[in-house]
């Protein structure tokens, strides 16, 4: 049933919980917010209390707003990339999405529960890579490993205080820094050479992490906690009376479809031109299983389909540990 976004009763906001398939591994995955629940496709953040506040987030210039909170190293919002492409491709004439950071891991202060270290979550995101069919590499928590997510929600505010595309092409680079790269995004350096190959000025980009972007991450906080967000991706979709449908956690295609016909029935959907060279151009790096989303090309058959545009130059082509990642030339 359709209610009010701003009625949304504040949910308190649970300890860490990742429910394993074992009971060997139950009580670890209930004290890390980096040990997704796979059931779920949720990650969620420490238990946290705060003063439940009347919120009406109402559309901008476009038919649905859908407020979305992520996580730059949320393995479970890299799982929904292929369906948020889609989704933008197929009703973005008709959405604006607006992307609000969670703060997924403050710090490890509060690990427990045979989580004390970060090396403990790098088998699981090897196994999310397998359940998601999304390239990710654990290795980065055994090689350099990150202290916290709060240092490039914090960058990615900065990027969107300049350009909102870039902000979100931004986000992109970071999260393949992350999850194939093996970089550590909470360094400096790192953001700072995404921001540049996104075409942000740096010298901005710097003051502003510094500054205002702070507290803009801030507000994004305490806006996910006056709506009861618990977890990542959380999604609300917003009509133009402030009505929200939610989606929590990761799911199939069909069901941000659905709430976004819920929201708007008479939303009519745009064709993708399904031609591989003009899905690079809207997206010019793909997973194998986000060019199969968007093609329509068997899963089966995506990675051989696109070997031979490697072969002939047309694509390159980066392997890491769990999955390749396609690049237009």
């Amino acid at each position: 049933m359709k209610q009010s976004l701003f009625l949304i009763p504040f949910l308190l906001l649970f300890a860490i919980g990742c429910k394993g398939q074992s009971n060997s591994t139950m009580e670890t995955k209930t004290s890390n917010p980096l040990l997704c629940d796979i059931e779920s496709g949720m990650c969620e953040i420490p238990d946290s209390a705060s003063v439940t506040q009347k919120q009406n987030v109402s559309p901008k210039t476009k038919s649905v707003k859908v407020v979305y909170f992520t996580d730059p190293i949320c393995s479970s919002c890299w799982g929904i990339e292929p369906q948020l492409r889609k989704l933008k491709l197929e009703y973005g004439h008709s959405i604006d999405i607006e992307y609000r950071m969670g703060g997924l891991l403050p710090d490890w202060s509060y690990n427990s529960g045979g989580i004390s270290k970060p090396s403990d979550v790098a088998h699981h995101w090897d196994e999310v890579s397998l359940h998601y069919d999304m390239p990710i590499d654990g290795d980065v928590w055994l090689e350099d490993p990150l202290d916290s997510s709060y240092p490039p929600s914090i960058a990615f505010k900065a990027a969107q205080l300049q350009d909102q595309h870039k902000a979100i092409l931004f986000l992109r680079e970071i999260r393949e820094m992350v999850f194939l790269q093996k970089k550590n995004i909470a360094k400096w350096d790192h953001l700072a050479t995404a921001a540049q190959k996104v075409g942000l000025d740096l010298n901005r980009f710097q003051i502003d992490y510094q500054g205002k972007a702070k507290e803009l991450f801030q507000q994004d906080l305490a806006l996910g906690k006056q709506l009861g967000v618990r977890g990542f991706p959380t999604m609300f979709f917003v009509d133009g009376e402030g009505h929200s449908e939610k989606v929590y956690g990761t799911k199939p295609y069909s069901a941000y479809e659905t709430a976004l016909h819920q929201q708007l029935p008479t939303v009519a959907k745009s064709s993708i031109n399904t031609h591989w060279k003009k899905l690079f151009l809207n997206y010019p790096t793909m997973s194998s299983r986000e060019f199969s989303e968007l093609s329509g090309i068997s899963r089966n058959e995506t990675d051989a389909y696109l070997q031979k545009l490697v072969d002939s130059g047309q694509l390159s082509k980066s392997t890491s540990k769990n999955g390749v990642l396609w690049t237009l030339k």
